[in-house]
Parts: structure tokens; C-alpha cells; sequence
């Protein structure tokens, strides 16, 4: 009885001084309470404890080991002033190695068989598991998947509009949706981040348009009012322009959101859009103390975007058969394969493949333009002109013919009306990734088809250049099925430390694999996709381990290892195991917090949730009034997320029927989590836990 009345008057005096509805701080009232609470000396028991992690206003943000427990800090999240430390201890059980700054967490064995059902669902009512088992179970019937669109559709007609919606926010839409909006979004977003896994917002809103509307749409925001240009033309590569049978980007690609291009309106509608998801990221992020906001994405919160969103297809392709054609021409000088900067050519060697040319005005005025450092040519054009002002696209990419010295245009014609829809969907980017770097959100650039591909990679990381100058608020994604990627990274790699900015990336298998193989055997061009998935596999794991021994060199050389940093967007457990194996080997700890981790909403928890939650619970209660000076190196865990879809009922459609179809072609997965439910659902029930209540006590790293 001591002991509750004890811990009743502890949380009242704490309530007091720090409530969200206390009075404020120079009152009688909070003066005595502050006093009596920093005399305090209170004995925490495990179930004490997690009553005080209710506390309004206070968060937890550390854990250091004290006699194998731990102890938790607890930060007021409006509380900035320069204050002390007070800690309640047990009487003479804190050792001094367990109180040291930086001391190492006490840490639970993660079982990387990812073979734990408590773990995996401790996040979840027992509703919840029920609903995703019976999910699981839709998603193994063929048949059902098959034509689950037409389903939902026929549902909602025979229904009616609020059954219909009832029924989806019961099944599919609540399993693999957080909400309709940002308010709606919140109770999910909160109950992630107190079982330490953090949020990847996407506004999953598709248009729902028929094959013949989306082929309509992007061929005419393909082709450039300058006229068609004729393939056959030297140097003209056909991957990079239109082709009816491919032009609904939405064939054999189950797993990625599509956008078709209606006017520029409507880029201004998505650009709207994606700003309220950073908003959202960053409401949520301040629930948070920013002093917990550190590692790979040094923010917690993250948006990603996509570049066909925010203007016409045509001005991508254009862009990126300039820069493939670039390639090309420099290969044609110099030999050897690759990106420009790969060759290491100096402008004095440039000088040299066009001496024959004698003094030409033309060849000076292009070696004026070309991007170089002390170690050669990064670019054969101003990119960071391109982006950061108004450079005519017509009149950039041209190239001195190395026979006759005529400047040589190596993008097709484009009308000024077409210059102008470059500009602002630059300006759009530009405007997006500024209001990232303002809320301290970071933005994910997904990747795309390879027709795109060069084009968004080259934008993306001229906004790294451009923005990336403290941390990371930019990240590329990088598609391992393709043949290229490892050469593709470790080239922007480069880029990165040459022109000293934050590298970030997220590394995936890919979801265009089917369609690209189809387009291009289709098309007559070299097959851009690896031979098989263990060849994917292998580029996966071959591209992680660089980016693991940059990040270890860099650490080694008492340098910013944060200058780079990974996400591992992969449900395959192979692939995770074989990243924190990396780490381990190499000498990359979690703490170190340069590699994250990240799967779907409502898929795979069984990785994601015994990741983000990698933490002792038993700790000692310690106040601390002030967060800016603490070292919190003792936090530890790996830095889990999850990619958050939300958006009205009906909008959200399009999506829901692609996790269907995704989730049928890994029946595998679907096994194993149906297994993994069934045995969490039978242990709750067996144990009386029908109406168990998740409740976390953990912090995201």
C-alpha cells in the first residue's frame, strides 16, 4: 500500500509539473510538486512502470542497463529549456557501469528466423489477427484474386455505398490502409511509433481508368507537338519513346501505384497532395523529442513521391535518351562503358579528342559548360543549371561533332510550350523537396520504368547536390533486378563524394520486372533485367555490401558515416538476415544508425515489428527536463518502417486490388504469416486474451 500511494503521489507531482493541462510552471502548486518529485526515490515494477508511460506530455527516449534492466527517459515534448537531470534510482542497485553516458542497451536476442508470433503481432488487437488471417485467406484463392476489381465494384453496386464501405474497412481496407485522411491516419501512425516502427506516408489515391482511357492518355503525353520523331534516325533509341502496346503503364505490374498524365493542373493537384503527406509526416514526427531524431534519415518521418506525378512522361523520356546518348558519345571518344564520370577524362583530355578541329569557337563554348572537379569530368552538361535555373533544354544538350565541329543536338525537337512544363514540374520538385527540408521530413524518390529511369535518377540527384548539404532529406530507389543497378549506385556513389553531399538510397527488388522483359523483347532492345531472381538476389546483396563498406571506410576514417545512407525495402527475410549479418561482420551497429529497414502495411510484421521493437522492458523512471545536450547512443534497436497507403474507400481501390495480386504471388509468405497468426490467435484465446489491448513502450530509432 506504501508503494501505491507512493507512485500515486509521484504521478500526480509529475502531472503537475509537466501535464499537458497544468498550470504553469511558476504556480505554488507545481513548485511544491517539482521539489517533492526531485526528492523522490521510487522502487519501479515493470507494471508500474508501463501505467507511468501514459503520462500526458512525456515521451520515452532512452534505455541504459542497470543490473540486466534498463532505464527509460522521459522527455516533455514542448520543453526546450537548459535544465539538470534528475534520476530515480533504487537505493544502492545502480551500477556504475550501467550509468556511464553512451553505455551500451540492454538488448533482447532478435530471432532472425523471424519465427515469433508475439513479437510479430504484439501491435495488434486480437480482431486485428483475425482480420488479416481471414485476408490471407482470400489472398490464396486464384480465383478470387483474380478478379477482385470487379468483385469489390460489383459489391459496392449490390451493397450500397456504406455497407460496401463498412465491409472493405472490415477486410481489405483496414488490413492494408491506414485511414481515409491525415486526421484518421493518426491512431495508426501513434500506435506504430510506440512499438518503435516509424511511418513511409503515401497518398494512394489512383484514378481508375480503363485500358483504352490510360493508352489514350499516354501516348498523347508522349509524343512532343513538334511531331514524332522517326526511329530510324541515327542515334534515335526505341526504348525511349512510346509504344502503343506498353502505353498502359499499368501492365504486368502489380506492386506500384501508376500515374497517367492528364494537364498541368493536375501535377499541381499531386504536388498539393504530397506536400500534406510531408505535413502529416511531420505533425507526426513532432511527437517525438528531435533529439531522438538522428541516423540514416537523422528525421523519422518519410514521404515518397513519384516524378511522373509531377509532369509529362514525354519531357522524361526526351531526358533520358539525352543521357544515354551522352554515354554513348563519350564511349565513341574515349572507350570503355558507363557513366561520364566513370571514364575519369579531364577537360585537357577532351581538348585533345577535339584538337584536330583546330581553335573552334564551338568546342570552346561546350568545354566552358562541362561539370569537372580535380579528379575529372562529372558531366559533359551544367546539370545544376538545368535544375536550379532556367536552362533551354534545346539548347544545352548539344555536343560538338568530333569530325566536323558542328554542334550536334543530342534531344529531339521541343516546342517552347514544352520547355515551359520541363520548368515547372523542376519547380514543382524544387517545391517539394524545400518543404521536406523546412518540416524535417525526408523524401523518397520511387523509382520507375527504365525509359524513365535515367531521367528521375539524374533529377534526383541533382536534389541531393542541391539539398542533401547537412543530412539526407533526399533519397534515390534503386530496382536490384535490373543489370546495371550495382554500377548505377556505386557510380552516385561517387557523385556523392565528390561533390560532398548526404547520399541516400532505398534498395528494392523492383516492380516492373514482367512488363520490362515483355517491352523489351517486344521493342528489339537488350533485355535490361537480370536472367533470374537468384542473379536479383545477388545484385541485392552485392550493392548492400558496397554501400556497407563505404559506410564502414568512412567510419574507419573518423568521417561521417551518416554521409550514406540505406534503406533495405525488401519482405524477403533472406535478404534481411543477410543485412544484419553485414552489419555484424563489418562492424556496424545499430546504434550507428546509417541502415533502416522497411515493409508494406500489413505485410511481412513478422520482420518489421521484431526489428522495431528490439528492447529490454523492465527500466527505472529518470525526468529529464531538457534533451539538447543528452548523448542518447544508449538507444538501441534497428531502425524499422513501414510504407503507410491511405486515402478515401473507393479512391483507394486500385491499390488494394494490387496487394491482392501481390500477395498471390508470394503464397510462400502468405504461409508463414498465416501460420505465424493462427498460433498467435490460438495462444490468446487459450489464455483468456480475447480482448487484448496493444500497448508499446518503445521509441523509433
Amino acid at each position: 500500500m506504501a508503494l501505491l500511494r507512493s507512485l500515486t503521489a509521484q504521478r500526480t507531482a509529475i502531472s503537475l509539473v509537466y501535464g499537458r493541462n497544468a498550470n504553469k510552471s511558476g504556480s505554488a502548486a507545481a513548485v511544491a510538486a517539482r521539489r517533492s518529485l526531485q526528492c523522490a526515490a521510487v522502487r519501479l515494477t515493470p507494471g508500474a512502470l508501463r501505467d507511468l508511460n501514459d503520462l500526458n506530455g512525456f515521451y520515452c527516449v532512452n534505455q541504459l542497463p542497470i543490473q540486466g534492466h534498463g532505464q527509460r527517459r522521459y522527455v516533455h515534448r514542448s520543453d526546450k529549456s537548459a535544465a539538470t537531470v534528475q534520476t530515480l534510482n533504487e537505493d544502492k542497485c545502480t551500477s556504475s557501469s550501467a550509468s556511464a553516458t553512451g553505455s551500451r542497451p540492454q538488448r533482447d536476442p532478435l530471432d532472425v528466423s523471424f519465427n515469433d508470433p508475439i513479437t510479430a503481432f504484439k501491435s495488434k488487437t486480437t480482431w486485428e489477427l483475425m482480420r488479416a488471417y481471414l485476408v490471407y485467406m482470400i489472398c490464396s484463392s486464384e480465383k478470387l484474386v483474380e478478379h477482385n476489381l470487379t468483385l469489390m465494384k460489383w459489391s459496392k453496386q449490390v451493397l450500397g455505398q456504406r455497407l460496401f464501405t463498412a465491409l472493405m474497412k472490415a477486410t481489405f481496407y483496414g488490413h492494408f490502409v491506414a485511414g481515409e485522411d491525415q486526421i484518421k491516419i493518426i491512431p495508426t501512425l501513434e500506435r506504430l511509433r510506440s512499438f518503435g516502427v516509424k511511418p513511409i506516408l503515401d497518398y494512394s489515391v489512383e484514378e481508375d481508368l480503363s485500358q483504352e482511357e490510360a493508352e489514350k492518355r499516354e501516348v498523347e503525353s508522349s509524343v512532343s507537338s513538334a511531331g514524332a520523331v522517326d526511329q530510324k534516325d541515327e542515334g534515335s533509341m526505341p526504348q525511349y519513346h512510346v509504344d502503343k502496346s506498353f502505353a498502359d503503364r499499368r501492365y504486368k505490374v502489380s506492386s506500384a501505384r501508376t500515374y497517367f498524365y492528364l494537364n498541368e493542373a493536375t501535377c499541381e493537384r499531386n504536388m498539393e497532395i504530397f506536400i500534406k503527406c510531408l505535413e502529416a509526416v511531420s505533425d507526426d514526427d513532432r511527437k517525438v523529442p528531435r533529439a531522438v531524431a538522428t541516423g540514416a534519415t537523422f528525421g523519422t518521418g518519410i514521404t515518397a513521391i513519384k516524378l511522373t506525378a509531377l509532369g509529362r512522361p514525354q519531357l522524361l523520356l526526351q531526358l533520358s535518351e539525352v543521357i544515354m546518348r551522352t554515354r554513348m558519345y563519350m564511349e565513341e571518344m574515349v572507350g570503355g562503358q558507363g557513366n561520364v564520370l566513370t571514364h575519369h577524362k579531364t577537360i585537357k583530355d577532351l581538348e585533345k579528342y577535339y584538337a584536330t578541329l583546330g581553335d573552334n569557337k564551338n568546342v570552346k563554348e561546350f568545354l566552358k559548360n562541362v561539370t569537372s572537379d580535380k579528379e575529372g569530368i562529372l558531366h559533359l552538361f551544367p546539370w545544376s543549371g538545368i535544375v536550379d535555373e532556367d536552362s533551354q533544354l534545346s539548347d544545352t544538350f548539344r555536343v560538338p561533332d568530333p569530325k566536323t565541329g558542328q554542334m550536334r543536338r543530342l534531344i529531339s525537337q521541343i516546342s517552347p510550350k514544352e520547355e515551359e512544363m520541363f520548368r515547372n514540374m523542376i519547380r514543382r520538385l524544387n517545391t517539394i523537396v524545400k518543404a521536406a527540408a523546412d518540416l524535417d521530413v525526408r523524401i523518397m524518390v520511387d523509382a520507375e520504368q527504365t525509359y524513365f529511369q535515367p531521367a528521375i535518377s539524374r533529377i534526383t540527384l541533382e536534389m541531393m547536390r542541391k539539398y542533401n548539404k547537412e543530412k539526407a532529406i533526399v533519397f534515390n530507389t534503386y530496382q536490384c533486378y535490373l543489370r546495371e543497378t550495382f554500377r548505377e549506385v556505386c557510380t552516385d556513389l561517387e557523385q556523392a563524394k565528390r561533390q560532398n553531399f548526404y547520399f541516400g538510397a532505398k534498395l528494392v527488388r523492383g516492380a516492373y520486372m514482367d512488363q520490362e522483359r515483355a517491352r523489351a523483347q517486344a521493342l528489339g532492345y537488350a533485355d535490361p533485367v537480370n536472367p533470374t531472381y537468384e542473379a536479383t538476389t545477388e545484385m541485392y546483396h552485392k550493392t548492400l555490401s558496397e554501400c556497407l563498406r563505404r559506410i564502414k571506410l568512412m567510419k574507419d576514417c573518423d568521417e561521417d558515416a551518416r554521409k550514406i545512407g540505406i534503406m533495405v525495402a525488401s519482405h524477403n527475410e533472406d535478404t534481411v538476415r543477410f543485412a544484419i549479418q553485414q552489419m555484424k561482420e563489418i562492424g556496424i551497429s545499430p546504434e550507428d544508425k546509417v541502415i533502416c529497414f522497411g515493409q508494406l502495411l500489413g505485410m511481412c510484421d513478422y520482420i518489421t515489428f521484431p526489428l522495431g521493437t528490439f528492447l529490454s522492458t523492465p527500466v527505472h523512471l529518470e525526468v529529464i527536463t531538457n534533451c539538447a545536450s543528452l548523448n542518447f547512443a544508449g538507444q538501441a534497436g534497428y531502425s524499422a518502417y513501414k510504407y503507410i497507403p491511405y486515402g478515401p474507400v473507393e479512391e483507394v481501390l486500385p491499390y488494394l486490388s494490387r496487394r491482392a495480386q501481390e500477395n498471390k504471388g508470394v503464397l510462400k509468405k502468405i504461409k508463414k504469416e498465416k501460420r505465424l497468426l493462427l498460433s498467435e490467435i490460438r495462444r490468446r484465446l487459450s489464455n483468456g486474451q480475447l480482448f487484448y489491448t496493444p500497448k508499446g513502450n518503445y521509441v523509433p530509432i
